[in-house]
């Protein structure tokens, strides 16, 4: 993993809407995420938050700047050749887990591995759900976790064939205290052993200790962190 470079933004503006409802959602946003790092994103809502992680994961094409994900220029390729790089080495962990609910918690896993069969060193699903200590919950389906298992399991889900980066969007919104803590320390120490580039939004203050970074964002500029 050493030869990893994770996400990079430059000078990153993004507008919105058209004429007189035209908003600049983010305005020359700067941001470096280094493999192994967990960044937190925090500010109030409408701040930006939601086009970042979308520009971050090759979602949304700025309309001036640079995102770069290991060197490769997200807004230079194709729209085909972002949904195959988005596929391919970006993970997305959702508010609630957003998983599939007919299959069971190992279904969840093994079904990426089998949409993304070429993906070099993916990891086992049994092993990864291990990892996430969710071995016990591996026959249960959605309904039967609870929310903070289920966000467990999204994140065994998104490290699914080694991603190069992660992007994280309210992983604790739906969780108690202590349930929030043991995400986000679990999300940490994925980050530390993956090596993978990670970037966390979230209006959680509480947990933000175990981020090796927090950045504050408010109206569409990022502050430095």
């Amino acid at each position: 993993m050493n030869d990893r470079t994770g996400l990079t933004l430059s000078g990153v503006t993004v507008r919105l809407g058209d004429g007189d409802t035209m908003v600049t959602a983010l305005d020359e946003v700067d941001l470096t995420v280094a493999p192994g790092e967990l960044v937190a994103v925090v500010g109030p809502s409408g701040a930006g938050k939601s086009t970042l992680l979308a520009v971050s994961g090759a979602l949304t094409v700025p309309d001036q700047g640079t995102a770069t994900v290991d060197g490769h220029d997200l807004a230079g390729m194709t729209v085909r050749q972002r949904a195959a790089y988005r596929r391919d080495h970006i993970g997305f962990v959702f508010q609630s887990g957003n998983l599939i609910p007919a299959l069971t918690a190992l279904e969840q896993l093994r079904l990426v591995a089998e949409l993304s069969p070429h993906r070099a060193g993916g990891r086992n699903p049994a092993e990864l759900l291990a990892d996430v200590g969710m071995t016990h919950r591996a026959g249960r389906r959605p309904h039967q976790l609870s929310g903070g298992e289920r966000q467990r399991v999204g994140i065994a889900r998104a490290l699914m064939g080694r991603p190069k980066l992660l992007l994280v969007d309210e992983p604790t919104a739906a969780l108690d205290r202590a349930r929030s803590h043991e995400v986000v320390q679990l999300l940490a120490r994925e980050t530390k052993e993956a090596g993978v580039a990670t970037v966390m939004v979230t209006h959680d203050h509480d947990v933000l200790e175990h981020c090796d970074r927090v950045t504050e964002m408010i109206d569409g500029r990022l502050s430095a962190g």
